[in-house]
This record gives structure tokens, C-alpha cells and sequence, in this order.
């Protein structure tokens, strides 16, 4: 779980269905437990490498969703760790699960935190993990059936920070400016552990403050709705002149820190990631090869296609090209024929064209041919032919459930 302020706090944060955090799994990894979030396709899982790393194969990794419509267990059919993941340093802890079915329609959906202004930014942490306070730590529950909660922090500094500051005090070494660090507060100086640490005052957001226990590895760190940060480890620290934490053990008490690592400085791995599997999964590898219509099926998800192709210049990295997108309704409706999406569409050295999925949902009810758009628009980086403000491009369901009168 995530561990709250106290239990009357505990048992208000309940991530229960319908709140917004129906794309935050369990996830059961052969004996091992912990969270993850459901990325934009509905396929894609983003969690922590050190949850699934001890796998042998992806069919010991199994999720679990729950929505409004109840509890469903999706099996897993790809584990994809981050290439660089260094257990020892706690750095790029980072993995991708491909579902082998798509995520129940209304389950959330979350895109990326694109911007690096995490810093002193609130966030919303949502996880599986063991419950309990700040005043007692996390309370191991294995046997207990899993709880979904949140609670809320704010970024106050990075781990770099943290081991410029300390130096050896900090036995590992953290990849530049790629871990958020947030620690838990009780609203006292005492027990702000950046504070006493580094410097970097701020006595937390009140009753709403909680910090990550074991089992909510994986878990998003969220900002306007965007996985923003992955759940990675927890710390107490202490020095010559400063020990914050209430207990002095590592327990998720009060004075104590957790690490994210930092999805801005992971975008172009997980993008890219994605979007390999996605050819495996039919995504066109051209204009060419676009479908303008699909038949809607009588039940589940299947993916129609869309076409953003990019022609001009290339910058540096600090002037990337991207477009905004998102969905729009024509005679087909958001959440009953197809799973809005809206986000933004990176592009990287090298591309020329990038696919867009957007899931449509089957069903047995006889009704016209329906249609939606999608629609790209704020272009950075580049801009759009003619110089107008946006593009769209039109999809068509086919229904194939029998006669329509009308």
C-alpha cells in the first residue's frame, strides 16, 4: 500500500473503482508482488524492473484490473526489461509488460509526463503495497488480499541532489538526474528529512501526505493524470548533523524518502519500446498501409490505425518535434465504440512516420456505420503544411451485427 498519515487517513484513501486509478495493477510476478500503470495502447504495462527480473518466463507474470465492471486477471505475454538496468546503482529500474489481451475498455489509460518541471510539483502515488502510518511504518501483510490506495507528496529534489550532498553517506550512485525523491512529512522540521539533509524545505501537503511501502514497486507517481514517475525504492538516511527518520529503520515512517525514477528522462525508451511491439501487433510501417475502416467485431478490443508523418529539419534535443493528439466523436461514441486517447506524439532522430492506436470495442448491437476523428494539433519543433493550426483524419466502424432500421 501506500502508507498514509494515519489509519483513519489509511482507510480514506482507497483507490476504489471509478476514481480515476482503474489503470493501476497489481501485478503477480512468480511469488513476488507489485504495481504497475496502464500506458496509452491499453496493451502496455510500465513498472518497476526489480518486480519481474527474477522471472523465467513472462508466463509467470499476471495482472490484475479492477474497474467498476468488477475484477479481471489478464496474463502477460512479453516482459521487456530496460537495457541498461543496474540493480547495484538502483538506476534505470524500469520494465514493460505486453498484455496478451487488451485491458478491459474502462480501465484508465495513462500517456506520459513529457516536461522536466517535476520539482516542487504535487503528485498523486498510487500502489498495492503494505498498509500502515507514519507514526508505525508499513505493516507487512502478505497473506492479505491486495488493497489498491494512493495518497498524495510532492517531488522536492532529485537523487543527484541527494549524493552530491552526502557523498558516500549514499552507497549507491544514482544515474544523473534521473530518480525524483520525495520524502514523508508530518507537518514538523523535526522529520522533514530533504530539510534536515540538503536543505530543501517543505513540511508536506498535510493530512493527504503518504510514502511508498514494499509491494508498491512499479507504482505511478502521477501528474494531471500522466505517469510523471515508477516506484522504485525507499531510504532513511541519516548524518553527523541530521536523522530525521522517527525510528531510524527503514519502515516507511516518518523522515524517511522514496525514489521515482523519472519517466521525462525515459521517454524515448519507453516510446520506442512501444512502438516495436506495436509492429509486431500489425501497426502499419507506412502511409501505404493504412486501413481507413474497421469491422467493430462482437466483443473485445482491436486496434485501427492512424498515420503522423513528420518531413522536415532536425533539431537537438532540447527542441524535440511532437504533436499534440486526441480523439474526437463523430457518430461514434468515446467509451462505448472505441477508448478515447489524447497525449503527445514524440518524434526521434530518425522518423519519418509514427502510428497512432486507438482501440475499438466490440459488440453485438446492430447499429449504423459509425465514425470519429483524430485530431493533431500544436506542433513543436515544425510546423503543419499550409501553416494551419491542426490536421485530422476520419475512421470508420463497420458494424457487422445484422440489420439496422432507420
Amino acid at each position: 500500500m501506500v502508507v498514509a498519515v494515519s489509519s483513519a487517513r489509511e482507510r480514506q484513501q482507497v483507490a476504489l473503482p471509478g476514481l480515476g486509478y482503474d489503470g493501476v495493477v497489481y501485478i503477480a510476478a512468480n511469488g513476488f508482488s507489485g504495481t504497475g500503470s496502464l500506458l496509452h495502447d491499453g496493451r502496455a504495462i510500465l513498472t518497476a524492473a526489480h518486480v519481474v527480473e527474477q522471472i523465467e518466463t513472462a508466463d509467470d507474470v499476471a495482472v490484475l484490473f479492477e474497474t467498476p465492471a468488477g475484477a479481471v486477471w489478464r496474463q502477460v505475454a512479453a516482459v521487456v526489461l530496460h537495457p541498461e538496468y543496474d540493480a547495484d546503482n538502483l538506476n534505470n529500474d524500469l520494465a514493460i509488460l505486453w498484455l496478451e489481451s487488451a485491458a478491459p475498455a474502462n480501465a484508465d489509460r495513462y500517456d506520459l509526463y513529457r516536461d522536466t518541471d517535476e520539482l516542487t510539483q504535487a503528485f498523486t502515488l498510487v500502489g498495492y503495497g503494505n498498509g500502515g502510518t507514519g507514526w508505525n511504518g508499513e505493516v507487512d501483510c502478505t497473506t492479505c488480499e491486495p488493497v489498491r490506495r494512493y495518497a498524495e507528496n510532492t517531488f522536492d529534489a532529485t537523487a543527484t541532489q541527494l549524493k552530491n550532498a552526502l557523498g558516500p553517506i549514499m552507497a549507491w550512485d544514482p544515474r544523473d538526474y534521473a530518480q525524483l525523491v520525495a520524502d514523508f512529512d508530518d507537518g514538523t522540521f523535526d522529520h522533514d528529512a530533504l530539510g534536515q539533509l540538503i536543505g530543501v524545505y517543505d513540511l508536506g501537503v498535510g493530512v493527504t501526505e503518504g510514502i511508498i511501502a514494499a509491494g508498491d514497486s512499479g507504482g505511478p507517481a502521477l501528474i494531471d493524470h500522466q505517469v510523471a514517475g515508477v516506484a522504485s525504492y525507499g531510504m532513511s538516511l541519516y548524518t553527523a548533523w541530521a536523522d530525521p527518520d522517527i525510528d531510524s529503520v527503514t519502515n516507511s515512517t516518518f523522515g524517511e524518502m522514496a525514489a521515482w525514477q523519472r519517466v521525462s528522462s525515459n521517454q524515448q525508451w519507453i516510446d520506442q519500446t512501444l512502438r516495436a511491439r506495436q509492429m509486431e501487433l500489425g501497426a502499419p510501417t507506412s502511409v501505404d498501409e493504412i486501413q481507413f475502416s474497421i469491422h467493430e467485431g462482437d466483443w473485445g478490443i482491436d486496434y485501427v490505425w492512424f498515420w503522423v508523418a513528420y518531413s522536415g529539419p532536425w533539431l537537438d534535443d532540447d527542441q524535440p518535434v511532437s504533436v499534440q493528439y486526441r480523439t474526437v466523436d463523430g457518430t461514434a461514441r468515446a467509451g462505448e465504440d472505441y477508448v478515447p486517447v489524447s497525449g503527445q506524439l514524440r518524434f526521434y532522430p530518425g522518423d519519418t512516420g509514427i502510428p497512432i492506436a486507438v482501440e475499438i470495442i466490440g459488440d453485438t448491437l446492430p447499429e449504423p456505420d459509425e465514425t470519429f476523428y483524430l485530431e493533431v494539433y500544436d506542433p513543436q519543433g515544425g510546423t503543419f503544411p499550409g501553416g494551419v493550426r491542426s490536421l485530422s483524419a476520419v475512421r470508420t466502424i463497420i458494424d457487422d451485427d445484422g440489420y439496422w432500421f432507420g
